[in-house]
């Protein structure tokens, strides 16, 4: 974990604090470690690395991460050395109204000197074209926070930039309409999530959540202005991001 990190995802946040050389780094910072370096000869036609190696070969274009059920250990220290081991741990096909799906879920563990720091399951959706409009609109809700953020092509860059993500859908424009079936560039679920994230450290203070899970329900599109908002409840927190009057994310959480 270094202090480049920490600065780079602070940053695109636009969270309060950018540079910071030591402490606690801010949650949600796990999606930036170690993702595949795969050479450009292993990339695919939509920019990931090509199926069959770590994920399973799956025949289905589009690619999306759904879900994520993620526990905080422990902070994550700028400056120590992390292990993260992924395991994949199970592949779900299943019919859903657009067609074929195959839900992949893939164990995360992020460990410093053999103690757990990060325990995720995330969920991976391959599915057919098509069917992009969430189904669930949102009316304006009373919210005890909220923040709005509209993404644009320059925070997206940075984002997939930060995680080495080259899925065409969040940059190359032609290739999400003409090839995936998109109007436009589609918003990260995880910087999404880490907005959410980030709205909870604004409000309760930096490294505060013990849990923290989401799912997309409906796809967010650059330019459009995100509302991200949150209630307390008995057992913690509701957290919800709407765009263009659709659900885009909700996630639930707890605090310390």
């Amino acid at each position: 974990m270094t202090p480049a990190m920490v600065a780079g995802l602070n940053a695109t946040l636009d969270a309060e604090t950018v540079a910071q050389a030591s402490g606690p780094a801010p949650q949600g910072i796990h999606w930036l470690l170690a993702n595949p370096h795969a050479p450009m000869r292993e990339i695919d036609v939509d920019g990931h690395p090509r199926r069959g190696d770590f994920l399973p070969p799956i025949d289905l274009p589009r690619r999306m991460w759904a879900a994520s059920e993620v526990t905080y250990v422990a902070p994550i220290a700028i400056g120590e050395p992390l292990r993260i081991t992924s395991t994949v741990a199970s592949i779900t096909p299943k019919t859903g109204s657009t067609g074929a799906l195959v839900f992949v879920a893939v164990d995360h563990s992020v460990t410093a000197q053999d103690e757990p720091r990060v325990i995720e399951r995330q969920t991976i959706v391959y599915r057919e074209p098509g069917g992009n409009v969430s189904a669930d609109r949102s009316e304006p809700t009373p919210a005890a926070f909220e923040r709005v953020v509209t993404p644009d092509p320059v925070m997206l860059f940075r984002y997939s930039a930060l995680t080495f993500n080259a899925h065409r859908i969040h940059y190359d424009r032609s290739y999400a309409r003409d090839v995936e079936g998109y109007p436009d560039l589609v918003v990260h679920g995880p910087l999404t999530a880490s907005l959410l994230i980030d709205l909870c450290a604004r409000t309760f203070g930096p490294n505060r959540l013990k849990t923290f899970a989401f799912r997309g329900v409906g796809p967010a599109y650059v330019g459009q202005a995100l509302r991200l908002y949150g209630n307390r409840t008995d057992t913690g927190l509701t957290l919800e991001t709407t765009a263009d009057g659709h659900v885009a994310v909700r996630a639930i959480a707890t605090l310390d």
